[in-house]
């Protein structure tokens, strides 16, 4: 009689309760499997450039591009875009006589990502050209995928498959494309807040080119300034200094590129407003 006590067999351990596994992230987009790297790099410029953003809604965003250069005819670029659970981007570029149309279709899962794209889409020429992407996160570090770029046309017809990798560690990122077209590979290494390097190399098999890239990025946050630089194994070294100017939401860019082996060079600067 009396209350009951119950002790645990002697070397019994105590029942833990099983462990929650985080869910895998999302693994971004196709195109973003090498943004890193290439964030590092300066981007080409020549001429003078405007760009105005302006976002309509939480939504819904527009982007207006004036492109004057000594090189060609000046022209214009229209980007609205639409981010949703779908999202849908029609891209109208004109620039003189020159019209294409391009319409994507993004869905995005909790660890996989799907894009279509559609280019110039004629139902009456017969011609199209379909891009389409799958990526999947298989761990929190290492995300696999693929491309498939398919083109048709009177008296032509073909298709390219690539194949896609990513593994992300606390400090660096190397990625990996390899396809019937070529191969391209990046590494990327943040080495502190204010300095990054990436090296990418790109091999086409249809051209029989292969390139080999160093970059870095510096960012100076007292002075509201950012500059990248590159060198690679055609002889172009090339700089870009920008320039933010608080409170006012513009940011002013320079830059300036030489080829020594074909003895060229060019400059450009861009204002960016939004």
């Amino acid at each position: 009689m009396g209350n009951t006590l119950g002790l645990a067999p002697m070397g019994a351990l105590p029942r833990r309760s099983p462990r929650r596994e985080e869910p895998l992230p999302n693994p971004g987009s196709f195109d973003e499997l090498h943004r890193l790297c290439k964030d590092v790099f300066p981007a080409q410029m020549e001429g003078v450039k405007l760009v105005v953003n302006k976002v309509l809604s939480s939504h819904f965003q527009v982007a207006h591009t004036v492109h004057m250069s000594a090189l060609g005819l000046p022209g214009y670029h229209l980007h609205a875009a639409y981010a949703g659970d779908w999202q849908l981007s029609p891209t109208e570029t004109q620039q003189a006589k020159f019209l294409t149309w391009q319409f994507d279709g993004e869905y995005r899962g909790d660890d996989y990502t799907a894009t279509l794209t559609l280019g110039n889409p004629d139902l009456i020429g017969e011609s199209v050209i379909m891009v389409a992407h799958f990526l999947q996160s298989l761990t929190h570090r290492l995300v696999l995928g693929g491309e498939l770029v398919y083109h048709r046309r009177p008296g032509e017809e073909g298709a390219i498959l690539t194949l896609a990798g990513k593994y992300s560690a606390v400090h660096w990122v190397a990625t990996l494309n390899v396809g019937s077209g070529g191969a391209h590979a990046s590494y990327y290494h943040k080495a502190n807040e204010q300095v990054q390097v990436g090296v990418e190399f790109e091999a086409n098999t249809r051209l029989q080119d292969t390139t080999f890239s160093f970059g870095y990025h510096l960012t100076l946050p007292q002075a509201n300034m950012v500059f990248r630089g590159l060198v690679d194994s055609n002889w172009c070294v090339g700089a870009v200094l920008e320039k933010k100017m608080p409170p006012l939401p513009v940011t002013l860019a320079l830059g300036a590129f030489l080829n020594h082996w074909r003895n060229r060079f060019h400059c450009g600067f861009s204002i960016t407003v939004g």
